[in-house]
């Protein structure tokens, strides 16, 4: 957009008239908020609408579509998934005007109103330059945390923004596609799963999958694909004796069996590495009671079940009688049929089956029919404000980090001695659980009881325990505790006493070694004692006043280091010049060296460039593979492949680093892939396989390794290939030959 200011755009905005295309994309957001909401303001999603497409009708996306498209959508998710009131579209429409032209908060609180503006400023990225760009992510998401203290549907219009951007990563390039892929897969999917939006934590998860390992999504996909006509079968021969029995007892209820998504189903064979055939879990059957049935009648649907169908007790869970913390209520089980088959079950009503799919954000359709008791939201909304209270560490990342563990964690269901229910995340102790119950208990914990049984303040707690805590009248907070509490809540509070401790030491060290120099401490300054210390094997001053503090490092030592060394130190300083560069030009100094000394062959940043590189040993791409590079220290650049295991945290701590790579049309070099064969052992199949390879494919096998056990055949090959293509034209010959069970490109 060209520079105007704040002024002329709300001037345009205020005397635009909207053009055929637009009034009819308008009418069809409208028009899915009427079939959810009776009354709302026409007018202000008529203005907020205009607004965006006018303050974005210069803007395109990465996709080259017109960018106001993109809140448009999100604001239709917001309305039509989500079901959200006109505050919510209006700010869905309005979330990227402040952060992308000069449209201010106060100005669009002054024309749509506080509400909002409030959120809208939750939505809104921090702007200004941070060097540490996880430090810039974490104030923006510390700014969403305190937007949804106030209130939540902030986050439900940020899931909405987050999923329409995954939709469409396909059209950014493969370093911003991991980043943002593995910045979902760690905050917005278990932050989903935290306020129960199944739906859409499981879309959020089967998209990162198809760009952190794109491989392993196709193939999980493809698995399914070729089983749905098998698994609709099976499906309809399991139901059609129940439907028939419920239907005959009155039920009125809808019937679903629906595979699970593909990134749990690639997670439990990366978990139990197991093959997909060895899953026999792979889908569930749904059975929603329609109104008025309630959970009486999911219970009676239960038993009807369990009369034809034998249940695994083990596999029984009650979320009825308690639900888990997101809201979430069902009933589950797993039957055997009468061939054997395991079926897993879950029955519910059709209210808890809305709150199971759209979470936290079904509270506001079903809100006028909730108890006096907390609901969901409300204790959802308490957590984050109580967390936000709590004393945070000094690096906000480390923050995030804490809060971030607490989303991913299953719970775990524990009882006080009166039989209060306490909710906590998996492995959590009785420090946890003291905690939990309140900050000064938690204090001053000295021991505690789990079933009436003395443990160790390390006990993992289960569900069903009974813990009993044991105090003092002196607060008994140990640093130790950090390393097996599992509640934010804890960690923070502990975190403050260690961070007060510390303190203490570190001034009790100081004023030791003021003492000591006397007279002479006015000739020292802070930069030599940080110079003495690092000659020390210190990495701060800090620590080392620390250490003096608690005695572990006599003050009478330093004291000589640092007169010893003054006069050395005051000479260096005076004589050398040292030079500094920042960041940025420490990268340019060796990505120029790296160009003068470097050789042709990836296409680097869009281009041909003269840099050194080498192939990451951890994933050995080959050309086909989708890769990018990380420029080391020395200027030279690591080439992996975007499913690298090591590619998540390396994005995320080294995110400027990154760059943009492809491979070049045509390559003439050879590089090394390998393969794993699994098969029936048999006289000659060593020497079927490498005359398949080197006489009929063409191709050298650097090394060939094999095993056998109880007539199984197990082969690891190593072979100069020319690309990816090439290696599966490989794969797909190989699984021809005789007794051959699995062929795979083995990393």
């Amino acid at each position: 957009m060209k520079a105007l200011d704040a002024q002329e755009v709300l001037k345009e905005y205020k005397e635009y008239k909207l053009a055929d295309a637009q009034e009819l994309e308008l009418k069809q957001l409208l028009e899915t908020l009427k079939k959810y909401h009776h009354f709302f303001d026409e007018e202000l999603i008529r203005r907020s609408f205009t607004l965006c497409f006018v303050s974005h009708k210069t803007m395109t996306r990465a996709s080259g579509e017109p960018y106001y498209l993109h809140p448009l959508a999100v604001a239709m998710i917001v309305a039509q998934d989500l079901k959200l009131d006109d505050i919510s579209i209006s700010a869905a429409l309005l979330h990227d005007v402040v952060e992308d032209t000069p449209i201010t908060i106060q100005q669009i609180e002054s024309e749509f109103g506080k509400a909002v503006a409030v959120m809208i400023s939750g939505l809104t990225k921090i702007a200004g330059a941070f060097k540490d760009r996880n430090v810039k992510q974490a104030e923006t998401f510390m700014r969403l945390l305190l937007s949804m203290a106030q209130d939540v549907k902030v986050l439900f219009i940020k899931f909405a923004d987050r999923l329409h951007n995954m939709r469409t990563l396909r059209y950014l390039p493969a370093p911003k596609q991991i980043a943002i892929a593995t910045e979902t897969l760690e905050i917005y999917a278990p932050l989903a799963h935290r306020v129960g939006m199944n739906s859409m934590k499981n879309e959020f998860e089967d998209l990162c999958l198809k760009y952190l390992d794109n491989n392993s999504y196709k193939f999980v996909a493809r698995k399914l694909r070729e089983k749905k006509e098998v698994r609709e079968l099976f499906i309809h021969e399991f139901m059609s004796p129940l439907e028939e029995k419920l239907k005959d007892l009155g039920f009125k209820f809808e019937i679903k069996g629906r595979p699970k998504h593909i990134y749990s189903i690639y997670r439990k064979m990366k978990k139990q590495r197991i093959a997909f055939d060895q899953i026999y879990d792979l889908f569930a059957v749904r059975i929603i009671l329609d109104e008025p049935h309630t959970k009486e009648d999911c219970w009676r649907a239960y038993s009807i079940i369990t009369d034809m169908y034998r249940p695994i007790p083990e596999r029984f869970k009650d979320f009825i009688s308690i639900p888990k913390k997101n809201g979430y209520q069902s009933l589950h089980s797993t039957v055997i049929t009468n061939n054997g088959q395991q079926v897993e079950i879950q029955i519910r009503t059709l209210q808890m089956d809305a709150f199971a799919e759209h979470g936290m954000a079904a509270h506001y359709k079903y809100k006028d029919g909730t108890t006096g008791t907390a609901s969901p939201l409300d204790e959802f909304t308490s957590w984050i404000r109580e967390i936000l209270e709590n004393p945070r560490p000094e690096k906000i990342t480390e923050f995030v980090d804490d809060f971030r563990l607490n989303l991913f964690s299953e719970e775990i269901y524990v009882f006080t001695p009166k039989g209060l229910l306490i909710t906590l995340p998996q492995g959590s102790t009785p420090i946890d659980f003291a905690f939990e119950i309140h900050s000064e208990v938690g204090e001053h914990t000295v021991g505690a009881k789990v079933n009436q049984q003395l443990v160790t303040l390390r006990y993992e707690l289960k569900s069903g325990d009974q813990v009993e805590i044991m105090t003092t009248k002196q607060p008994n907070l140990s640093a130790d505790w950090l390393n097996y509490v599992k509640t934010h809540k804890a960690k923070a509070r502990i975190r403050q006493f260690v961070k007060n401790q510390e303190k203490t030491n570190i001034e009790n060290g100081r004023e030791l070694f003021r003492k000591k120099m006397g007279k002479l401490i006015t000739e020292v300054n802070d930069a030599d004692l940080i110079k003495v210390a690092h000659r020390m094997k210190y990495t701060s001053i800090g620590n080392l006043f620390h250490d003096i503090g608690i005695g572990s490092l006599e003050v009478s030592r330093f004291v000589k280091a640092v007169k010893v060394h003054l006069t050395e130190l005051e000479k260096e300083e005076s004589d050398s010049k040292v030079v500094r560069l920042s960041e940025k030009e420490f990268q340019t100094l060796y990505h120029e060296d790296a160009r003068a000394t470097g050789e042709n062959g990836l296409i680097i940043n869009g281009a041909y460039a003269n840099i050194k590189y080498s192939y990451a040993k951890c994933c050995n791409p080959i050309p086909g593979d989708v890769v990018i590079g990380f420029l080391s220290r020395t200027g030279d650049i690591k080439i992996h492949r975007t499913n690298c295991s090591n590619v998540p945290n390396l994005v995320k701590t080294e995110s400027e680093r990154v760059i943009d790579v492809k491979w070049p049309k045509m390559v003439n070099n050879q590089f090394v892939g390998a393969i794993k064969i699994i098969g029936q052992d048999r006289q000659g199949l060593i020497t079927d396989i490498t005359s398949q390879i080197s006489r009929q494919m063409n191709t050298n096998m650097k090394s060939i390794s094999v095993a056998e056990s109880n007539g199984l055949f197990e082969g690891s090959l190593i072979l100069y290939v020319m690309d990816l293509q090439h290696l599966e034209k490989i794969i797909k010959e190989l699984k021809g030959i005789d007794g051959i069970k699995e062929v795979y490109r083995f990393d």
